[in-house]
């Protein structure tokens, strides 16, 4: 809103970004702007050729295209990191245009571990910033934004029109400060457990599930299931969460016998998708490995059972 600050305004971002899809549209329910959809690639950015066609603003019957968003680490499409390269190129095309760039930078922290780059240098380009200090930083809630002096301003009057001030704020930044003075700094093990539990979903070799190992950049493990299959994300996140007899007898188990449930989130029918953070400990990944293991063979062999079946 701050800036797209006339109404009939225009937002340029992609079509699998957070802002788009899970926010109920309310960039056009609060403050009248229009979310313009790019097709997003595999690896979050999309055709900057196709975004240079979209602009508007010089037509008197068009919307105004005021911004252009893009998603670091991008979150539907699996944890995926946005190229430097890439930022640099829509960075030069937005200055012709003179149009700001906005970077949902939830994970952002992520996304300079992964790149080994400091976050002032990923976001260079950018005339704003959102970070998120309980995504895989651990505190309990509390998110920032961050932009030019006069920039942080209006945003600071609109937050108050939207109801979003907070008098106790120094209860969420304490937190914070510690997410990003102890917790930043270990994000690497983070995205070395999700590469292992990844291995070891590939590893099985089932024809039910699939996790594309070269391409997993961060914390985050999409697992496909195969469109041939009659499962679905929900029933298999169902079956994680319950507990069954023959899997304590087979070890499944913590050291006090509890039976050991995994959640995760459901995306669509065909994907469901697991996060690692700080408070997931080696031990902890290899009981929620063990499970995963249990559970997918589990699935996967009444799946065949059921096709053979049939067949006869």
């Amino acid at each position: 809103m701050v800036h797209c600050n006339k109404r009939g305004s225009e937002a340029l971002l992609g079509d699998c970004s957070h802002i788009f899809k899970y926010e109920q549209g309310g960039a056009a329910h609060l403050g009248g702007v229009l979310l313009s959809t790019l097709r997003n690639k595999p690896d979050g950015t999309f055709d900057l050729k196709e975004m240079e066609s979209r602009i508007r603003g010089f037509d008197i019957h068009e919307p105004v295209t005021n911004l252009v968003a893009v998603e670091n680490t991008h979150n539907y499409c699996g944890g995926k990191v946005l190229p430097m390269t890439w930022l640099d190129e829509l960075a030069d095309l937005c200055k012709k245009h003179s149009i700001p760039i906005h970077m949902d930078g939830a994970r952002l922290f992520n996304a300079c571990e992964y790149l080994g780059e400091k976050p002032s240098n990923v976001v260079k380009h950018c005339a704003s910033v959102s970070v998120c200090f309980s995504k895989g930083l651990c505190a309990p809630a509390g998110s920032a934004l961050a932009g030019s002096y006069h920039f942080i301003e209006q945003a600071r009057r609109l937050r108050r029109m939207l109801g979003g001030a907070m008098r106790q704020v120094g209860v969420l930044a304490a937190p914070a400060l510690v997410a990003l003075d102890e917790i930043v700094p270990l994000l690497g093990f983070d995205h070395k457990r999700a590469f292992r539990l990844a291995k070891v979903i590939e590893g099985l070799f089932l024809d039910s599930f699939a996790v594309d190992v070269e391409n997993l950049h961060t914390n985050i493990v999409l697992v496909r299931i195969s469109e041939n299959s009659p499962l679905t994300s929900e029933v298999v996140l169902q079956r994680l969460m319950e507990v069954c007899q023959s899997e304590t007898m087979n070890d499944c188990k913590t050291e006090n016998n509890d039976g050991v449930i995994v959640r995760g989130t459901h995306f669509n029918d065909k994907t469901l998708r697991f996060i690692l953070h700080h408070d997931i400990t080696d031990e902890d990944l290899w009981l929620a490995i063990m499970k995963i293991t249990y559970v997918f063979k589990e699935l996967d062999k009444n799946k065949q059972a059921a096709k053979k079946n049939q067949i006869i």
